[in-house]
């Protein structure tokens, strides 16, 4: 399916954009305008753009169906601050009746129960519910466009953080089980990155990787291995050496598989990947390297 946006109406291409790129995170901005009205609405075209200096930018777009503005844009441009609160899954419901498009001058942070915190740099309250919020000003505000569904890049350097203790863990650093952060999908619908469904790699900043392209071909070739599976390969340094090969497929483990598939290259060289594999889900790559080697030494 190939979608020219010039040629479907923005709408349909909004619901496919937002449907795709997901989860998005939600940048719970606090606001005040000239008169001191506060305003509290979520916006999930957001993100961190740098840190020296800290820079966060989010975007109210303009409405689709009636090319409007949102409050939270006017009181940017008028006072020039904003707090970002972020948000977890303990605030969720909350957050979405915050979004309501009340009159101007009602108050969100009151028709969605989250209790008001001052700040210390700027004079938009913050959340106190929120497990960490940023202090910013507003350094510029980009207008994307002048018709409805336009972003507006309001551009936040970050003057002050309030990290809440509690999802931090024994370093001082943020826990993501704790922080039980939200994402913003398509339609109605949320992420929820819980213990469940987060997962570590390690980052290749150190170490330089043989990548998948230097993977033997009878492996990168593999039914069975996923992608995931040859990332993870091709992120080791080296490759086992053949003694350390050798002296594995003494081992019992090995020892049992090929007793088991005797005389049967195919159904060895399927064994030997399925075993391979459960190593890498439990992040045992030099172990797996061992058993994906042995197909080789079997020949």
């Amino acid at each position: 399916m190939t979608i020219d946006p010039k040629e479907t109406a923005t709408g349909k291409f909004h619901s496919f954009m937002l449907g795709a790129i997901a989860p998005r995170p939600i940048a719970f901005a606090s606001t005040l305008d000239g008169q001191n009205n506060i305003n509290l609405s979520p916006f999930s075209f957001f993100n961190a753009f740098g840190s020296n200096p800290p820079i966060l930018i989010f975007s109210p777009a303009r409405r689709v169906r009636d090319n409007t503005t949102k409050h939270t844009l006017e009181n940017a441009l008028e006072t020039k601050e904003v707090v970002i609160n972020i948000c977890n899954y303990s605030m969720a419901e909350q957050m979405s009746l915050s979004s309501t498009e009340y009159p101007k001058g009602v108050n969100e942070f009151e028709k969605s129960g989250f209790t008001m915190l001052d700040s210390t740099r700027v004079a938009p309250p913050r959340v106190k519910e929120s497990p960490a919020s940023f202090e910013c000003r507003v350094n510029d505000v980009i207008a994307m466009g002048s018709e409805g569904g336009a972003g507006n890049l309001i551009i936040c350097e970050v003057l002050l953080a309030h990290i809440s203790r509690s999802i931090l863990d024994s370093k001082d650093e943020i826990d993501p089980v704790k922080l039980d952060a939200i994402g913003r999908m398509g339609g109605n619908w949320y992420s929820r990155a819980n213990a469940s469904s987060i997962f570590e790699i390690s980052k290749p900043l150190t170490t330089l990787g043989i990548g998948v392209d230097s993977i033997p071909k009878h492996i990168r070739l593999s039914t069975i291995l996923s992608g995931n599976d040859l990332g993870k390969l091709g992120n080791v340094e080296h490759i086992p050496s053949d003694n350390d090969v050798k002296l594995f497929s003494e081992s019992k483990m090995m020892v049992e598989v090929k007793e088991k598939c005797i005389e049967d290259d195919v159904r060895l060289k399927t064994a030997l990947h399925q075993l391979a594999k459960d190593q890498l889900v439990s992040n045992h790559v030099d172990l797996a390297w061992k058993i994906l080697l042995q197909v080789s030494q079997t020949k």
